[in-house]
């Protein structure tokens, strides 16, 4: 419940404190005094937006600021999910600044509009007349089919498993459309894969091959070229060796006379040995150099197929390639690895299916039961808010596909005359017949569930005298099991509540501010009175408000 509100620099309201205690509070004033200011103000607490039109001084930041007694609703989970300090008396506070900036705050904690809006919908329900075209919504329809039927835990398991589905459902699109447009690259994918693969480029040295050909296609020249260098070696008396080993001839007989003759010697020795090794090679090397036309198309072929590759890759290296080839087959991979999660999940949407198809089908049996009930009682609270041959007709349709409430179509027929057909609530009921109709609704409901505090903002159009003595009554009771406020024009509304405030104007510096205080015994008499009569209540208005007080 809602235990206290403070308000700063909001519209007409410079600074407010109000205590709001359990039970049936009555709030009455002078149209324009401030009434819907205040709802305002805590509409900004439960997630509406704003802006700086509703700073009383432009200067200042306006500051709404609520304490909630919220043990009795179990909103653990939201403040578990939202990483929330619990607490039994839980603060909400929103702050907006003079340049528009709005902050919001849960025991302190920054929060979201989001999660305020969250948390808000769990702890006050506000009921204006404009609120009753949400008895038209067939999701508030089927909420109160819910409330009856008494299934809220089957209720969230089911909401609870919908949900897993759907985003099951969501995952197992986005990999379709993945496969699908896999497939589609799987061929191109598989060609170029298959490239790599004749390739054999984990066997090729392209610089190997190149030098090879590159001795091929001059095999001729370099075959002239030994042949003439192993020529010039040892050529008869005129080749390098014979000279050579002439030179040796003429200073060996002079080495045992002289130890640097004996050197040279032995160093033209070595160099002898080292050339009659090189013009064996010379002589070996040109033997096994051969043309070879056959040879030479097979690595022009192996070659032309490497550069086109690299071409086509743009790169320039077999090394590039290979990790073009490495990426192209995990793409291959993975393709098949999408039908093997496609498989999967396809697995689990139809086991979940099952069990949301069982869970449906018990909650659609539940509201069935439920649905006679809730048309006799809503008859029997508007026979005695003046509409006896009212009725409520709930047509209950089963669906053939799951949805997010399971497989149930709800639609209330109203019908508020003897002999009219029942029809849809907006073709055939006024404002008056709609307002008592939420308000038979909210009273049941009050009775089933833990409803959050409730604020009924002028829903007594249209009725007055007995019927508007019903209403009083009906949200007196509401008042017994749950915080109830009430903004009304109807002194039979007015004195049924356990406390009443008062909401009035005052001027001040040439300034207005909305004014709220609680009314005392004596001034409640005068404030019934006056609504009953006028300004200056008559002696007969004034009886007739104690008598309505009981006082």
């Amino acid at each position: 419940m809602l235990k206290h509100i403070s308000v700063q620099n909001y519209a007409l309201i410079d600074k407010l404190e109000m205590d709001l205690p359990q039970g049936l509070t009555i709030i009455t004033g002078e149209t324009g005094a401030g009434k819907s200011i205040l709802l305002g103000a805590l509409a900004l607490v439960l997630g509406d937006r704003a802006d700086t039109q509703s700073l009383q001084d432009k200067t200042k930041k306006c500051v709404v600021e609520c304490l909630f007694d919220v043990k009795e609703y179990g909103l653990e989970d939201i403040f578990k999910k939202h990483e929330l300090d619990f607490d039994i008396n839980t603060t909400i506070r929103r702050e907006i600044n003079p340049e528009g900036k709005s902050r919001a705050f849960v025991n302190d904690t920054p929060v979201t509009l989001a999660v305020l809006k969250e948390l808000g919908d769990r702890l006050i329900d506000i009921h204006s007349q404009h609120e009753t075209l949400t008895l038209n919504d067939s999701v508030f329809q089927l909420s109160v089919v819910d409330a009856f039927a008494g299934e809220q835990k089957l209720l969230s398991d089911y909401r609870n498993g919908f949900k897993n589905y759907r985003e099951l459902r969501d995952q197992l699109h986005a990999l379709l459309e993945a496969e699908a447009q896999s497939k589609k690259d799987r061929d191109y994918l598989q060609f170029q894969f298959n490239e790599f693969e004749e390739a054999k480029l984990d066997s090729i040295s392209q610089e190997e091959m190149e030098r090879e050909l590159e001795m091929l296609n001059n095999a001729e020249a370099i075959k002239a070229a030994l042949s003439k260098a192993e020529s010039a070696m040892d050529n008869g008396e005129s080749g390098l060796l014979q000279q050579l080993n002439a030179v040796k001839a003429v200073i060996a007989p002079y080495a045992k006379f002289n130890k640097e003759i004996e050197q040279l010697a032995e160093r033209l020795g070595s160099a002898f040995i080292e050339l009659k090794d090189v013009s064996t090679e010379l002589a070996s090397v040109q033997e096994e150099v051969r043309y070879d036309a056959s040879r030479i198309d097979t690595l022009n072929e192996t070659l032309d197929g490497l550069y086109r590759l690299q071409q086509k890759h743009r790169v320039s290296t077999v090394n590039e390639l290979i990790a073009i080839k490495k990426g192209t087959g995990e793409k291959l991979e993975n393709i098949s690895g999408l039908e093997e999660q496609i498989a999967k999940i396809q697995e689990e949407i139809t086991a979940l299916e099952k069990i949301l198809f069982d869970r449906a089908g018990k909650l659609s049996k539940a509201r069935a039961n439920a649905i006679p009930g809730i048309e006799k009682e809503i008859g029997k609270l508007l026979g005695s808010l003046g509409m006896p041959d009212a009725r409520l007709n709930i047509t209950h349709e089963k669906l053939e596909t799951l949805s997010a409430n399971g497989l149930d179509r709800i639609v209330f027929l109203f019908s508020a005359n003897k002999g009219s057909a029942p029809r849809e609530l907006n073709k055939v009921a006024s404002g008056g017949e709609l307002s008592r109709f939420m308000l038979s609704i909210k009273s049941l409901i009050a009775k089933l569930t833990h409803l959050p505090s409730v604020i009924f903002d002028e829903i007594d159009t249209g009725v007055s005298g007995a019927v508007a003595d019903k209403v009083g009554s009906i949200m007196e009771n509401m008042g017994k099991a749950m915080q109830v406020i009430a903004i009304t024009h109807l002194p039979q509304i007015a004195s049924k509540g356990n406390s009443h405030l008062f909401v009035y104007k005052e001027v001040k510096a040439g300034k207005t501010f909305t004014r709220i205080r609680v009314l005392e015994k004596e001034e409640r008499v005068k404030e019934i009175a006056k609504m009953l009569s006028t300004e200056n209540p008559t002696d007969a208005a004034i009886k007739n408000a104690k008598e309505l007080l009981k006082a």
